[in-house]
């Protein structure tokens, strides 16, 4: 159970294999993330996975961060935000993977 005044960090590694429409699924999505206080802490394009599991083709890192446990599982069942995902994000994007989750104090 995450506490009051907790802050969520998510971690997820990608292979965006179409830049525009990610691009397109980025700019469709922030105004719903910011509705529910989430933001981008970092994020990163990478040229080459050293080490790991994960298929060679992940080019992109990120971390995004929301308020409350709450309010980020209540951001990814948002029906606006599933409508732009599908739109963009699932033609946009080859694999998703979870690498982490962090609760830190808010």
């Amino acid at each position: 159970m995450v506490a009051k005044g907790t802050q969520i960090t998510l971690l997820f590694a990608l292979e965006v294999t179409d830049d525009i429409g990610y691009a397109s699924y980025r700019a469709g999505m922030r105004p719903i993330l910011a509705a529910y206080g989430g933001r981008f802490g970092f994020d990163m394009c990478v040229s080459k996975v050293l080490a790991g599991a994960m298929d060679p083709g992940i080019n992109r890192l990120f971390t995004i961060e929301f308020p409350s446990d709450e309010r980020q599982q209540a951001f990814f069942r948002d029906k606006d935000y599933l409508q732009v995902r599908e739109q963009w994000f699932d033609g946009a994007v080859g694999q998703v993977v979870p690498l982490g989750y962090v609760e830190q104090p808010g």
